[in-house]
C-alpha cells in the first residue's frame, strides 16, 4: 500500500532586502520568496515575506521659532529711539538641519520732538528745591 506522503513545499531563494521604508531614521525593510510549486497535498506553511527594522541616519531636524512678539515701546520720551521685538527658539537644529535666523530686531522710532532744554531745566528746578 502506498502512502500518500506530503509533498514538501519547493520555495524560491529568499529575495535581496528591499530598500529602508524611508530616507532618515527609522524604518522597515522586507524580502520574498515564491512558492515554486504548489503542495498537491496540505498546505505550505512557510512564511513568504519577511520584514525587518532598518535604521538610517538621523532626519536633519530644522530650526524652530516661536512667533515675534509685539513691538517694545520707544526707548525715548522725545526724540529719535529704537524699539525691539524678539522670538524664542522652541527647536534648536540638529542633524544638519537648518540654522535659527536673527531671534531679535531693532526698528528705529522717533517721539514727539523733545523740547530745547528741557533736561535743563528740570535740573535746575531741582537744585533750587
Amino acid at each position: 500500500i502506498c502512502m500518500a506522503d506530503t509533498i514538501p513545499c519547493l520555495l524560491s531563494p529568499w529575495s535581496e532586502w528591499s530598500d529602508c521604508s524611508v530616507t532618515c531614521g527609522k524604518g522597515m525593510r522586507t524580502r520574498q520568496r515564491m512558492l515554486k510549486s504548489a503542495a498537491e497535498l496540505g498546505d505550505c506553511n512557510e512564511e513568504l515575506e519577511q520584514a525587518e527594522k532598518c535604521m538610517l541616519p538621523e532626519c536633519p531636524i530644522d530650526c524652530e521659532l516661536t512667533e515675534w512678539s509685539q513691538w517694545s515701546e520707544c526707548n525715548t520720551s522725545c526724540g529719535k529711539g529704537h524699539m525691539i521685538r524678539t522670538r524664542m527658539i522652541k527647536t534648536e537644529p540638529q542633524f544638519g538641519g537648518a540654522a535659527c535666523p536673527e531671534t531679535i530686531q531693532r526698528s528705529k522710532c522717533r517721539v514727539r520732538k523733545c523740547l530745547r532744554g528741557q533736561g535743563l531745566e528740570k535740573r535746575r528746578w531741582k537744585e533750587a528745591r
